[in-house]
């Protein structure tokens, strides 16, 4: 049939194109790498500002453990809305092509990011309730962005990759998450040193929101210049477009669509408990004295009652540690790919399962061995989340065929974020504070969800060797 889509096809091994025009290597991995770092580096700077300001400055009225709660709940909404964008930026990524439903996904994220930064708190005359309440509805637009963007960059570098090489190429967009932690808490610590606490609360905390939008405009300027994937070109010359790829989806592949949700749930446990939970854990008073002068500082009633030790550093020296730790994120990201190429998804992903296993009950004592410990703890982390992450944007997508690919892969990343990531800030905090102060039941919940996870990458299989264009 003749094709409304550009005619390209995926680079071959030698770097030349089978066919022209096509997308070049470049072209592929700045822009799916490019397009999630703007992603992340709006999604984590919410993510660092609901641990730091955002509970005193939209829930204002509220005791100290209530603020931290509530704050993490409106966090959580994001993870709600995300299975909403998977499920309408994958009807359109299987129906009009990867290329539209990126930069259509780009921008309901990155304006979302921007207003927030604008926002008004709840001390303002008349936002005491309407602050709050549009806190919560850009947050949802937020997840609904984010929704959409993963699955489509991660098949955009997949779906260009030359054979044998697609868990290689794949970790270039996985590479967004940490370069954008890095990017948007660099930030903060540069902020966090040069401002005062007042001029940091007062507007300090809106620079990473509105510096976004630059971001959002290199993005796309880079996706617009993209032509269609090789595989959505085959799936329109042959007339295999779904009218609805999400009745497709779950009548062919319901299947690996449960597997490959169930695979990513300890990789998201993993991950904001490193990133989110820590922030809190690692700046909150270690002992009571303290907390009673921070409350006091912050004009606040201490309530003994709700105390739970932290580690009791400043912010932005903790900031920095934790930029130490997601630089071995990204170097193991990097890592993973050639080593998944190399072994297969399976017996890879199986031996880092069980290391997050082995992890997760080595964090209460190591984590109290001074500085050393706790840099221990970040590196370690950080590693094991480099080399889960990494191969997924590989391994999810290999388990469904072209034509419900970017539906199949986006509903099961996003609905693992509702089970993993959306409670887990939220109930670390609670565990932690349960057990004053002490981390063994945050410990044991990571290492359930990696038994949870162990279990369905068996189910699985092996995805290494399936036709990708099929």
């Amino acid at each position: 049939m003749s094709s409304k889509f550009e005619t390209e096809t995926a680079v071959t091994k030698d770097g030349a194109p089978a066919e022209a025009p096509a997308n070049t290597r470049g072209r592929v991995i700045v822009a799916s790498m490019v397009g999630t770092t703007i992603e992340f580096f709006d999604f984590y700077a919410y993510a660092t500002a609901a641990s730091l300001v955002f509970p005193a400055l939209f829930f204002p009225h509220a005791t100290p453990a209530n603020q931290l709660l509530s704050s993490f709940a409106v966090f959580g909404v994001a993870f709600i809305a995300r299975p909403i964008g998977s499920v309408l930026f994958g009807h359109f990524g299987d129906r009009v092509g990867r290329k539209k439903t990126l930069v259509a996904s780009l921008l309901v994220m990155g304006i979302a990011t921007f207003i927030i930064g604008l926002l008004p708190t709840a001390s303002a005359p008349g936002f005491e309730i309407l602050a709050p309440a549009i806190l919560v509805l850009l947050r949802f637009l937020q997840g609904v962005g984010l929704g959409g963007e993963w699955s489509g960059a991660a098949l955009l570098a997949t779906e260009n990759a030359p054979a044998g090489k697609r868990a290689l190429w794949g970790t270039f967009p996985q590479l967004g998450a940490p370069i954008g932690f890095i990017l948007s808490n660099v930030l903060f610590v540069i902020l966090s040193r040069t401002l005062s606490e007042e001029q940091f609360m007062a507007w300090g905390w809106r620079v990473p929101f509105l510096l976004s939008a630059i971001l959002v405009a290199v993005g796309l300027w880079v996706r617009l210049r993209l032509m269609e994937t090789p595989a959505f070109q085959r799936v329109v010359d042959e007339e295999r477009v779904a009218a609805v790829p999400l009745a497709r989806v779950f009548r062919t592949a319901w299947r690996p669509l449960t597997l490959a949700t169930i695979a990513m749930v300890a990789t998201y446990v993993l991950f904001y408990m490193m990133t989110a939970f820590f922030m809190v854990y690692g700046t909150a008073p270690a002992t009571e004295d303290a907390a009673r002068a921070a409350a006091a500082k912050a004009g606040r009633a201490f309530d003994p009652a709700t105390f739970a030790p932290g580690l009791g550093y400043d912010r932005p020296t903790f900031l920095t540690m934790l930029i130490i730790g997601v630089v071995f994120f990204g170097i193991f990201t990097l890592v993973s790919g050639p080593l998944a190429d190399k072994v297969g998804r399976r017996p890879f992903l199986i031996a880092v399962t069980a290391g997050i296993g082995v992890f997760a009950l080595i964090i209460q004592p190591v984590i109290h061995l001074g500085t050393p410990g706790v840099m221990t703890v970040l590196i370690v982390g950080f590693t094991l989340m480099g080399l889960t992450f990494g191969p997924m944007a590989a391994y999810l997508p290999e388990m469904f065929a072209a034509d419900v690919r970017y539906t199949g892969s986006a509903i099961s990343y996003n609905m693992a974020s509702v089970i993993g990531a959306g409670p887990a800030p939220i109930t670390l905090v609670a565990l932690w504070q349960k057990n004053q102060g002490d981390l063994s039941l945050v410990g044991y919940y990571l290492l359930a969800a990696a038994i949870i996870t162990l279990i369905a990458i068996v189910m699985a299989g092996e995805t290494r060797d399936v036709d990708y264009l099929a």
